[in-house]
């Protein structure tokens, strides 16, 4: 898959007003692309652009029509969207037993369909432009790695990874191209309230967001953060189930997604009322 030079394009961050989304935008930005992020939280998103120099506007990655309706004002300010990061993304976790119906539904909502929505609308473009473009999909190594506590954000972020592969494959004569990040435990409100043992040290966002740099110009389809998960993670599926028990007892993967502190509330509170970014 051949990469591209970042200077000079137009790029899109869903999700883009914190976390992630903004360690993104922040490494696009500085790599010489025009940045446009889109994010649910308004006030959030005046608040990143004001700072980081950038272009936002309101998306909501769950409405079709809203995605367009968002294309349509950044192409028209900015110029052809050519690079997409589909960012956007909730995690709820604890038993999967007592989730709220509710919740489980936003979670499949954002972080399936709001990555589908935005991926064929940028990917319908690009085509129609002859190519060139490249859609970059945040999932989770969680998208191989499952564990207690997290069976609906797993479900959901393996399903990022099969629709990444999938579209790649379907674009490829199109001359669009996708690929598909799996970060582990990073320094957002994501992993607020969870403890993570010593083999699952948080990272800080800007190394995803330098891994999105990195995929884009090598193009890579796949890149798990850090790297040193790799190759574990790919094989994953193979360990019979007593090693990959062993495997998440000596990783803190066995509860830690169960034992969730108290100050974890304020998230779990924003993620039941609006999207927010990965």
């Amino acid at each position: 898959m051949k990469g591209i030079e970042l200077g000079g394009r137009v790029a899109v961050v869903t999700g883009g007003a914190r976390g992630i989304g903004r360690a993104i935008a922040t490494a696009l930005r500085d790599n010489g692309t025009s940045v446009a992020i889109g994010d649910i939280d308004a006030s959030a998103t005046a608040r990143t652009c004001d700072e980081l120099g950038v272009y936002g506007a309101l998306l909501d990655v769950t409405d079709p029509a809203s995605v367009e309706s968002f294309l349509d004002e950044v192409e028209s300010v900015l110029g052809p969207v050519t690079v997409w990061v589909n960012n956007a993304g909730i995690m709820p976790i604890g038993s999967v037993l007592d989730q709220d119906d509710a919740l489980v539904g936003r979670a499949i909502d954002i972080n399936v369909r709001g990555v589908m929505n935005g991926a064929r609308a940028a990917a319908r473009r690009m085509v129609a432009r002859g190519g060139g473009g490249r859609i970059v999909n945040v999932a989770s190594i969680a998208g191989r790695m499952p564990a207690p506590g997290m069976a609906v954000y797993s479900g959901t972020k393996f399903a990022v990874v099969g629709f990444g592969d999938a579209l790649d494959a379907e674009l490829e004569d199109h001359g669009v191209r996708v690929s598909t990040l799996l970060p582990s435990f990073t320094n957002t409100d994501l992993i607020s309230g969870t403890t993570p043992g010593p083999l699952t040290r948080p990272i800080p966002p800007q190394q995803v967001a330098a891994a999105v740099v990195t995929v884009l110009r090598r193009g890579r389809r796949q890149a798990v953060v850090p790297a040193r998960l790799s190759g574990g993670s790919a094989l994953w599926q193979l360990f019979p189930r007593p090693v990959a028990r062993v495997l998440r007892r000596s990783m803190g993967l066995d509860r830690v997604f169960l034992d969730v502190g108290a100050e974890r509330a304020a998230y779990e509170q924003r993620i039941a009322g609006s999207p927010v970014d990965s």
